[in-house]
């Protein structure tokens, strides 16, 4: 995919970030998108189906024996919970619900984060404003590595155990990079999440408890699926801070590889992006885009010129809040 060089440092840039203008562009030339934007009607019952089938597996795998729990916890229930991660990146942009009915989105989110087994949601919502608002800010972006991880996990398999804990990095570095005080709703999503992990492990025991967080932590580090945490913001080719992915795992994960256009409108839900990329096709058809999330994950581990250092970082001022 082009030249490379062995980064010892993040990629600098002195410039704003590229969806903003973007997104006036095609705007401007096609007005019709903003009738993309709203709510998805059809959300709310997709997350519904898939938290009550967790809670049905629950059910199914406490009697099995430790290896079986952790085998479905990874092959089919993780796979589930890193769907709703998803789901609820969907709901933070208000597209359960609207704009309108916010408070409806954020107590549905919590609903969402409940085979999650880890709560989730409220604190996600919380610094996923910025990482748009503020893409690539020193200091204000949490999904870019810290210096420390862009030093320490450079090798093969440093990089490859950087995946496997994916999870703890992402939970602990907003603490250190940008740490928030903490929410009413966060406090609200771990009493509903520990409250639902307590009747779970009174109803049928460790193992389904087990069975969801096993589930979410190692899906959401070393697996196929991942893929789409280094595919969406590090730089394979430089000069480009963003990808899309326009294959068929979209279809488990409420269309996050269509990155790209995600960024430009955020306010698009994810089941309508596809047409955001057929209107106005000339915008993205010829930007460089992932064909395999499993390959990104390849090149991330094998490729010695990319790490956690390959991400562009830039300093932004402070927005005034509203």
């Amino acid at each position: 995919m082009g030249n490379r060089v062995t980064r010892e440092d993040f990629e600098w840039v002195y410039t704003e970030q590229p969806h903003t203008q973007r997104r006036k562009e095609i705007l401007a030339k096609y007005p019709e998108i903003k009738t993309l934007m709203g709510p998805d009607p059809h959300l709310k019952w997709i997350v519904s189906g898939m938290v009550f089938m967790q809670l049905l597996a629950c059910y199914l795998v406490k009697d099995l024996s430790w290896k079986w729990i952790f085998f479905w916890a990874y092959g089919f229930g993780g796979c589930i919970n890193h769907s709703l991660t998803l789901a609820i990146h969907d709901i933070s942009h208000n597209v359960a619900f609207g704009n309108k009915q916010a408070k409806w989105n954020r107590w549905f989110a919590v609903f969402a984060n409940l085979p999650i087994g880890i709560p989730y949601s409220a604190s996600f919502k919380k610094y996923h404003i910025d990482h748009h608002r503020y893409l690539g800010g020193d200091s204000l972006d949490v999904d870019i590595p810290t210096d420390f991880e862009g030093w320490f996990f450079c090798t093969p398999l440093r990089k490859l155990l950087w995946l496997f804990l994916q999870p703890l990095f992402y939970s602990l570095r907003p603490l250190y990079v940008n740490p928030k005080a903490i929410t009413r709703m966060e406090i609200f999503n771990a009493l509903v999440q520990f409250s639902v992990d307590l009747i779970i492990y009174y109803l049928w025991g460790l193992k389904p408890v087990i069975y969801l967080i096993a589930g979410t932590i190692l899906c959401l580090g070393l697996h196929p699926i991942s893929g789409h945490f280094i595919a969406e913001h590090y730089m394979f080719l430089k000069g480009y801070e963003t990808y899309s992915y326009y294959g068929p795992l979209n279809w488990l994960t409420f269309n996050v590889g269509y990155h790209m256009e995600h960024h430009d409108f955020p306010s698009i839900p994810g089941c309508r992006l596809p047409m955001v990329k057929k209107i106005a096709a000339e915008y993205y058809d010829n930007l460089p885009h992932h064909q395999s999330w499993i390959r990104v994950l390849w090149d991330f581990v094998f490729d010695d010129s990319i790490g956690p250092y390959s991400r562009v970082k830039r300093l932004c001022k402070l927005a005034k809040e509203s």
